[in-house]
């Protein structure tokens, strides 16, 4: 080390101990450190390999962006946004800040909807967004040619910066609160007991440490395999041009974003940087990173940035009589589903993420810094970041042939057409339920979901079984709702092998379970109990049944979604010395569903076994011959109907499914996708986990006070909370709409209105073809309280691209609200 490093630390002795280790020392490990000192937890030391800023975050083009997919994200980028335009008076560190607004265009009407759908949708966040016309445009953009543009939306509070700028500042701001930053010094290993974080092994010695931040960009992955956890991300190229100075290039000028062409413009100096997110990327890193990797850029590939760099001469024109300054080719990070990966993962605890940034590093880590920063402090994590989650990933999803194949994809995912319902096209066939090849002879339409080949919907005879996407009623719109009727009138059979599925055994299992759920699962065997698990705050962590299968055995059922997360919850909640065994079965079950009117006609015919109502009520279980296996049964239903969910050993699925098969067609079975299950569930004001409810979220506001066991014998976790919410009185609650024109089309995140003020926004939708018209999940709130009469006095509207539609509302499920038919 130098002196001069030497002195800028602040130590010249690497410490033999801290309270947090941040790896990495681009601006996501500097804004971590940097809230950490901000917290008081000054005792952080920060390693770098080379120097600050090295691997990626120096090449990075400089854009802060505020308008995301969510309230949360949003939230996290416009504090970003806020951090960055006060940092240069705090720590006297020049940034490079300016706000100079930003704008979106668009060259088609597709997506001019989708700008103006996300125009509205600002509004919840209380985000300037306006939508403006072409010659509106050329106002504020003279350069660009505007002939075919339909459309565009700015946000004049957006801008850009200097990524260099802003790490040295973090990072000035981080020292000057006590953390000490190392460069020049290598991690070597990182130190467990096989449950939780001890230290860290440098070139320079070892950090004895209660936490670990990894916050290594594209070298996540392989550091964090290195002591057994799974952080799926890999590195691709990422394009730009730096051209020569010339005329008309103010220092004013917004950010342009052209969603259609792949490609963004800003200025950079008197000259105008251009990039492009190509729908096709280029993998890189895969036989790894060179270990002298630092400040360097990738070869040039003029074939691949070519069509990119046409486009832009039609939309800039000046372009074509300018010589390029730089062409540039960097490495980024990306995910398989385009969200980072953020906070403590499951596999040892105090061991924290924050890499994956998928091209918005820079315009996220002020958000991310301080949120992990809280996390840290706070030992669990703030409200409502389930999107971002680290614990949402599957371990498969670390293989490095899947992350290549996915990734390709993924970086052009940025600048693609956001449309409802779409499907990634890589990575696909990795998760297969047993009766997939029998599925698609029967014209299923496989989407994806956290690795499963999920049958959305089933083309009809003559129809080609896959997506046409629209902002208005896709082409699987009809199919599906023949589905949905076949539910509602007949018998539908349903794939649910996706689902996660877990065995809680030993004689402690019923205490275990009674701590952490809210309900009263302490039942007799047989029964089945509806539950969520809760925090300490009395957010929803989880939403699941459980059902007791005999006094020290249980099954537990929860969406495939939260797999991971769900069971290292419980896992993270057995107290030590407990008897009590949990073990992940999903892949030994497979999970079937009968469901309709006539489920009972059909299964009754098959198996000897007595399914009257009599003898096998709702929210019971047991096991049933069924074909050649004994299957269980269990009968409950996520779609309003009587039906059962069969969970069938693997090996007998395909055997089961094909006597249901053959025996239904009298009965009027018919194959069902989740499009549909979708909208059975919204039509009955089913919960849908990670939208309609989350952990910022409690069962009261969510409507599932009839889940929750206040007076159970021991208490849970969370009921303290909830105690003091009841006495409190609610000032939010769920509620259901139905637009009362049925030709709309409602996806999330629309805001919706009560007597002419904005109150909520839609927290999932569906169209319900029972009901006729979309169908709304979403919160209603109000400082003052949300009563009964609060809800029926409003009159609302839900607002959609900018116009607004009247809506019904109400707490009761819309159908069938007494539940008389799923207990027929």
């Amino acid at each position: 080390m130098t002196d001069k490093t030497a002195t800028e630390t602040g130590a010249k002795e690497l410490p033999r101990s801290a309270r947090v280790v941040v790896i990495g020392g681009g601006v996501m490990g500097c804004s971590v450190a940097y809230h950490l000192a901000k917290l008081g937890i000054s005792d952080t030391v920060l390693l770098e390999r080379r120097q600050l800023t090295c691997g990626t975050t120096w090449h990075a083009a400089g854009l802060v962006g505020q308008l995301r997919g969510s309230q949360r994200m949003t939230q996290l980028a416009k504090y970003t946004a806020e951090l960055y335009r006060g940092l240069e008076a705090e720590t006297g560190q020049a940034t490079g800040f300016r706000q100079t607004g930003s704008i979106s265009i668009a060259t088609n009407e597709a997506r001019f909807e989708e700008l103006k759908r996300n125009a509205s949708m600002a509004k919840l966040f209380d985000l300037q967004v306006d939508v403006i016309s072409a010659g509106e445009v050329k106002e504020l953009y003279p350069l660009i040619n505007v002939e075919d543009v339909v459309g565009a939306v700015h946000i004049p509070t957006d801008g850009k910066a200097n990524p260099v700028d802003v790490t040295q500042a973090l990072a000035k701001g981080a020292r000057s609160g006590g953390a000490i930053i190392r460069e020049n010094c290598k991690v070597l290993a990182i130190r467990h007991d096989g449950e939780r974080i001890t230290g860290v092994q440098t070139d320079q010695g070892e950090i004895a440490t209660e936490a670990v931040v990894l916050c290594a960009g594209m070298w996540t992955r392989d550091l964090a395999a290195s002591i057994g956890v799974h952080v799926p991300l890999h590195a691709c190229e990422h394009f730009y041009v730096v051209t020569e100075p010339f005329d008309g290039v103010a220092p004013d000028l917004p950010t342009l974003r052209d969603y259609d062409a792949c490609t963004y413009y800003k200025e950079d100096t008197g000259k105008i940087l251009f990039g492009v997110f190509e729908p096709k990327a280029k993998p890189w890193g895969m036989d790894g990173i060179p270990e002298d990797f630092c400040f360097d850029q990738l070869p040039e590939d003029f074939d691949h940035f070519e069509p990119a760099l046409t486009q832009a001469m039609h939309r800039m024109p000046a372009l074509r009589d300018v010589g390029i300054q730089t062409f540039f080719c960097g490495p980024e990070s990306f995910t398989p589903d385009f969200r980072y990966q953020l906070g403590e993962v499951p596999e040892l605890a105090n061991c924290f993420v924050a890499a994956g940034l998928n091209s918005i590093g820079l315009q996220s880590a002020g958000g991310i810094g301080q949120v992990l920063a809280e996390w840290i402090r706070d030992g669990r994590p703030p409200p409502d970041l389930w999107e971002v989650d680290v614990r949402r990933n599957q371990p498969f999803q670390s293989n490095r042939q899947y992350l290549r194949e996915r990734v390709s994809e993924t970086l052009g995912l940025l600048y693609a057409m956001h449309w409802p319902f779409h499907q990634a096209e890589t990575g696909r066939g990795a998760r297969r339920s047993p009766i997939h090849d029998r599925l698609v002879a029967r014209g299923a339409c496989h989407g994806v979901a956290f690795g499963w080949e999920r049958p959305n919907w089933f083309a009809p005879e003559g129809m080609e079984p896959r997506y046409v996407y629209s902002f208005g009623r896709q082409n699987w719109f009809e199919p599906s709702a023949r589905e949905h009727e076949a539910v509602r009138g007949a018998v539908g059979l349903l794939d649910q092998c996706s689902f996660a599925k877990f065995r809680l055994q030993g004689r402690d299992a019923a205490a275990v379970l009674g701590q952490v759920a809210a309900n009263d699962v302490d039942v007799a065997p047989g029964r089945v109990v509806y539950t969520q698990w809760l925090n300490e705050r009395g957010g929803i962590e989880a939403d699941l049944t459980v059902t007791r299968l005999g006094d020290d055995d249980y099954l537990i059922v929860t969406s495939g979604e939260f797999q991971l997360r769900d069971f290292h919850w419980l896992k993270n909640h057995i107290p030590e010395g407990a008897h009590a065994v949990l073990t992940d079965v999903t892949s030994g079950l497979a999970m079937l569903g009968v469901m309709g009117p006539r489920a009972r006609e059909l299964l009754q015919s098959l198996s000897p076994d007595d399914l009257s109502n009599d003898s096998f009520p709702f929210a019971s279980s047991r096991e049933i011959e069924l074909g050649f296996a004994f299957v269980r049964a269990t009968r409950i239903s996520y779609v309003g109907e009587l039906g059962w969910e069969l969970y069938i050993p693997s090996e007998f699925a395909t055997g089961v499914y094909d006597t249901l098969v053959e025996a239904g067609e009298a009965f009027g079975l018919r194959p069902v996708g989740m499009h549909a299950m979708n909208s059975l569930r919204i039509e009955k004001a089913y919960r849908h986990n990670g939208h309609d409810i989350t952990d910022a979220d409690t069962p009261l506001e969510g409507g599932l006070g009839f889940a929750v066991k206040l007076d159970k014998p021991g208490g849970f976790i969370g009921r303290e909370a909830l105690l003091r919410q009841r006495e409190a009185g609610l000032t939010k609650r769920l509620v259901q709409f139905v637009l009362q024109d049925p030709e709309p089309m409602l996806y999330h995140n629309e805001p919706i209105w009560r007597d002419g003020a904005i109150a909520g926004y839609v927290r999932s939708a569906m169209y319900g073809h029972t009901l006729g018209g979309a169908v709304a999940l979403g919160y209603i709130e109000n400082p003052d309280g949300v009563t009964d009469d609060y809800i029926a006095s409003g009159a609302y509207e839900i607002e959609i691209a900018g116009v607004r539609y009247p809506a019904s509302a109400s707490l009761r499920p819309l159908y069938d609200p007494k539940s008389e038919r799923i207990k027929a």
